[in-house]
């Protein structure tokens, strides 16, 4: 429902185009409502087709008939009479969408390290800065009692996997049983010790396989 205004204006976006005429522009880039003439020397054709003046007047056109327009944007040079290196300036900006990369500022605690005279504050470990021995130390994950047990039994690490244990195990076994050793049996106790061992890993949840 349109309301009629107080004061007789038709304020709808229908009637707004349709009074806007002026300077109306087709899909061929004519503007139809132009009465210019070609300013190109000796030609008398309506000049519906704009182009710019010159580099550094962007804004400011001239108008020409579709032929003309054609021939002057094909001598059209936006760097005509400009230096090499201010156009090769305009290219390096134009690979970044005028948008140059700006360096990154230092922040709070790289200026301070910088004021102690360290660049990279892991020198200050020396030659500790990049190890980590985490996980390859034994003791450094929780285990029941008896899985602490096997694997220092089985001189293994507790972040093994079962298959290492195992080949851990096989180690210990062969160095260990009678029939390796020529029949002797004085390290029988310690044999069952590993077995022990193996059967507490073996079973666990804690190891992976």
């Amino acid at each position: 429902m349109v309301k009629s205004d107080p004061f007789g204006f038709d304020m709808s976006v229908s009637s707004d185009k349709k009074k806007r005429v002026r300077g109306r522009r087709g899909m061929s880039g004519a503007f139809d409502t132009s009465t210019r003439v070609c300013e190109h020397e000796g030609c008398e054709d309506a000049g519906k087709y704009r182009a710019p003046r010159s580099p550094d007047a962007v804004d400011d056109f001239m108008w020409f008939c579709k032929i003309h327009v054609r021939e002057y944007n094909l001598k059209w040079n936006f760097f005509d009479g400009s230096a090499e290196d201010a156009v090769t300036e305009q290219l390096d900006k134009d690979r970044v969408w005028e948008r140059e990369t700006k360096p990154l500022k230092k922040s709070d605690e790289e200026r301070a390290w910088a004021r102690l005279g360290v660049d990279d504050p892991h020198q200050v470990l020396g030659s500790n800065a990049t190890q980590n021995p985490g996980r390859s130390i034994t003791g450094t994950r929780k285990l029941p009692p008896t899985e602490r047990k096997a694997i220092d039994v089985l001189e293994a690490k507790d972040h093994w996997t079962k298959a290492e244990v195992r080949k851990a195990y096989k180690k210990l076994i062969k160095g260990l049983h009678p029939d390796m050793n020529g029949g002797d049996r004085s390290q029988e106790e310690q044999l069952q010790l590993v077995v022990w061992a193996w059967e507490q890993i073996k079973t666990s949840r804690h190891f992976k396989t």
